[in-house]
């Protein structure tokens, strides 16, 4: 790895079938041990239940109020400051219960690859 920095890239959010608009701040095979999304959840919308395999992944709470749950814990309130941390294979989802954007950041180690990704929500996709 070389020293880099990476500029952001206003217009590049996507929406993810996750149920979420995605902006990848870093993914790449260059620096395979991290990525680093800019995830949005619209208000009063919910993520799919959904796991990763084989990679650990952080939120990063900027911005809005939420609600996270993590495998069989109980439902938690999350605001700006906040960490959650998922174990590698863990199910989760996240539900924006505030009035504007629910903002966080997703790192993800090693980093994020869509072959990780398994949708376990029993509601079938919309």
């Amino acid at each position: 790895m070389h020293p880099n920095i990476l500029r952001g890239q206003e217009n590049q959010e996507y929406f993810f079938r996750e149920g979420c608009y995605i902006q990848e701040w870093s993914n790449s095979d260059a620096d395979p041990e991290l990525s680093i999304a800019r995830a949005r959840v619209s208000p009063g919308a919910v993520t799919r239940w959904h796991r990763l395999h084989g990679i650990t992944e952080r939120y990063v709470i900027l911005e809005g109020r939420g609600r996270v749950e993590v495998g069989e814990g109980q439902p938690q309130t999350v605001e700006p400051g906040d960490v959650v941390i998922i174990p590698a294979g863990a199910d989760q989802r996240i539900r924006n219960t505030g009035s504007g954007d629910l903002v966080f950041l997703a790192l993800c180690n090693p980093r994020f690859v869509p072959e990780a990704y398994q949708d376990v929500d029993p509601a079938p996709e919309a």
